[in-house]
């Protein structure tokens, strides 16, 4: 049966490198028989603003909808964005704001017991960056990565064993030759994803 592979690229800009990425994704997994849908954020119709926080709820865009079938049809959901101000950018922030909400991503039954809607997913975090990795790993920690791992994905279910990342750094000044190198790993990371189970 074809492995259900969900790409999700942060970036607002269809010429980027995240882009390329997301596509040199999608390449391999599907090379190897995947199933994949897209969500390309940047190109969704939504307010990006949770105007009421949890308090009262917002009326869901149908793009929104539409990405949450997406993800509850998943089994292994991608993350393609660029490193800005060590977090993601605003409009990914407000797509995780608007979609990860109680009884979509998570909810509690009467016993107050936590439900977790994405347990038994994995998933892959690929970030790009004008930092070197090494400052970003061992000077600032890692932190949207440890964002999106701990603080989102498991505790919505997905175990952190089951979250891998890759990380490119001085993405900016890299070479095209580079950067295809790049790419050509990241179509191989989707051949191997597509076929594991």
């Amino acid at each position: 049966m074809a492995k259900k592979i969900l790409i999700i690229n942060g970036h607002p800009d269809k010429d980027s490198l995240s882009y390329a990425i997301a596509g040199a994704y999608e390449k391999g997994a599907a090379a190897n028989g995947a199933e994949i849908k897209k969500i390309n954020i940047g190109e969704l119709n939504f307010d990006l603003n949770l105007k009421f926080g949890y308090k009262k709820d917002m009326e869901l865009e149908s793009d929104l909808k539409d990405s949450i079938e997406k993800l509850k049809w998943a089994e292994h959901v991608v993350f393609v964005y660029p490193l800005w101000w060590g977090s993601y950018p605003a409009i990914m922030k407000g797509f995780i704001d608007r979609v990860f909400l109680p009884d979509i991503a998570f909810t509690y039954d009467k016993n107050s017991k936590k439900e977790l809607i994405l347990r038994n997913k994995s998933a892959r975090i690929i970030v790009t960056m004008e930092q070197p990795v090494w400052y970003y790993k061992f000077i600032c920690r890692s932190p949207s990565i440890n964002q999106l791992k701990t603080s989102t994905l498991s505790f919505c279910g997905v175990k952190a064993k089951h979250v891998k990342s890759t990380i490119f750094g001085s993405a900016l000044s890299t070479s095209q030759q580079k950067r295809e190198q790049w790419l050509l790993h990241i179509e191989n990371l989707g051949k191997t994803e597509a076929a594991a189970r």
